[in-house]
Order: C-alpha cells, then structure tokens, then sequence
C-alpha cells in the first residue's frame, strides 16, 4: 500500500487539489469563468474542479498555474502530484464489486481524517465492530446477500479497523446510545464477544467511547446517527456524514456542519462521561451472563 493510499485516496486528493486551486484564483483576481476558457473548459467545469466533483489532468493544472501567475516550482511540483494520486485507487478499490460509489468517498474521507466525531444509536459504530458482529450488520442491511459477498464485505470492515492502530491514526470520539448495549444483533454471544471488544478499545489512546444512558430522556441528536470528519489539511472543512439505506448525505456548508458539531457536543456533555464508559460496559456484560433472554 503506498502512502498515497494509507492518507486517503482520490476523493480527498481531489478535495486538497481543488481548494489549492481556488485560493491562487481568488489571490489572482481571476474569474471562473476566464479560467475555465484558459483550459478550454467552461465555467462550471472550473466550480467542479474547486469543489473536488472531477478528475484533472495535469495539464489543465499546469496553464491554469500558469494563468494564476504562480511560478512557485515546488508549489507546481505539490499540485501536480497531487493531481497523479488523484488517479490511483484507494486499497478499498479491490472491493469495487460490492461498494457503491457514495461509500467508497466516504471509505475516502474517513481513512484521511484526522479526527472522527460520531453519534450512533443502533449498532456499534463500523471502526470498533468485531468480524461476528459486522456479519450480522452486513446481514440486515443485505437479507439475499451470497455467503462469499457477506465475507467480503466483512472483510473490508476488519480492514476499515486497521486505521485506529496505524502510524497517523485519527482520534475517534464515539458517542453510543444504551441500546446499542442491549440488543442481541447476531445473538447473545456475538454481543458479549462486541461488548468485550469496546472494553479493549477503550484502552486506546485514540478512542474515546461515552454511552448516551436511557434516563438521559431526549438529547440533542434524537434525529439519528451521523459522523462528523476533520481533516488535518487546513483548506478542507469538516464534513458531516450521514448514511441511509440505499444512500448517503455529505454536508459541507458552514452552518449545517456547525449545526452538527452543537449536537454533537452536547451528547458530549449530557453522555456518561469517558472514564465510566468501562464500568458501563462491564455491567452490560453482567446484565447478559444474568438473563439469557435479554
């Protein structure tokens, strides 16, 4: 796997491209619109170049440089680089066949991140689920899915783990409500098993686990499960993500993003606090050795 690959794939190069590109347009007062002729393109097509939507040739990222009045050598050599690993997949690629395209940006996103601020209240969040819990999340969500997909897609969950012990691992600040403790997905003893697996994470210096308890009431996030992305390149924003069942939502405005990062940090506050979370934990797993119906 190449360094490219372990930093992100083509969505986020694309992303870091764009912005660059932006900020020397705007420092040279030039329109999209001069721009997108000087490339022989169109308006529209500079807006999706900025925004990440489309891949670049290094020649188009070349005159447009060179119109920009940039005549920074290792600026033209970082841009341009960028602009070739742009166009070399992510490791996730191998699982194209299962994987549509709105997940594999988010596969993308997420293996970039530098931080990863989530809320989930049905299952335990993807980066921290064991290969038997994964099996029966993947079987829920794909009832008529053949043996060998099922094992692919678990496949590449174990893999998406890998990130949280790697040398740039991202902090994961995770936020779970109780009945995610609760619920028997794959059974009771695929529970216990995934229980005792956030024990181990929360031994990790970069994991910080809360339960979100039911005698909290409402909180902040009853809309649902959602994610929140930063990235350590200053020029790309925050994204919030937000999965549905055949589907995705990526939104990158500044007030919807703060409007999630408020939510967020609330649950933050009005969740049992981190140093709990293994006590919590614990008397789940003793809660089910108890009741073998629970």
């Amino acid at each position: 796997m190449t360094e490219a690959q372990q930093n992100g794939g083509p969505t986020v190069r694309r992303l870091q491209l764009g912005a660059r590109l932006r900020t020397w347009r705007t420092a040279a007062g030039v329109t999209r619109e001069q721009a997108g002729y000087a490339i022989r393109g169109s308006e529209s097509k500079i807006s999706r170049m900025e925004l990440g939507r489309v891949s670049f040739k290094e020649r188009d990222v070349v005159d447009l440089l060179k119109l920009y009045g940039v005549d920074d050598q290792e600026e033209l050599r970082r841009l341009l680089e960028l602009a070739r690993e742009a166009n070399v997949p992510g490791w996730w690629h191998a699982y194209g066949d299962i994987l549509s395209t709105w997940f594999q940006n988010y596969l993308d996103l997420e293996q970039a991140a530098e931080l990863i601020r989530t809320y989930e209240v049905q299952f335990v969040p993807g980066l921290l689920q064991t290969d038997a819990y994964a099996r029966a999340v993947i079987l829920l969500g794909h009832p008529m899915a053949k043996p060998h997909e099922v094992d692919m897609r678990a496949n590449l969950r174990m893999e998406r783990k890998k990130v949280l012990t790697s040398s740039r691992a991202p902090w994961l600040w995770a936020v779970i409500d109780e009945a995610v403790l609760l619920r028997p997905i794959g059974g009771l003893e695929v529970l216990r098993e995934q229980i005792g697996a956030l024990l181990e994470a929360c031994t990790l210096r970069n994991v910080r686990l809360q339960i979100m308890p039911f005698r909290s009431g409402g909180h902040a996030a009853m809309g649902g499960a959602f994610s929140i992305l930063r990235f350590p390149d200053q020029e790309l924003p925050d994204v919030v993500y937000i999965e549905h069942l055949t589907s995705a939502l990526y939104l990158e405005k500044r007030e919807d993003v703060d409007q999630y990062a408020e939510a967020i940090g609330r649950l933050f506050i009005e969740a049992e606090p981190p140093d709990r979370t293994p006590e919590l934990l614990r008397r789940a797993l003793r809660h089910l050795e108890r009741d073998p119906n629970a």
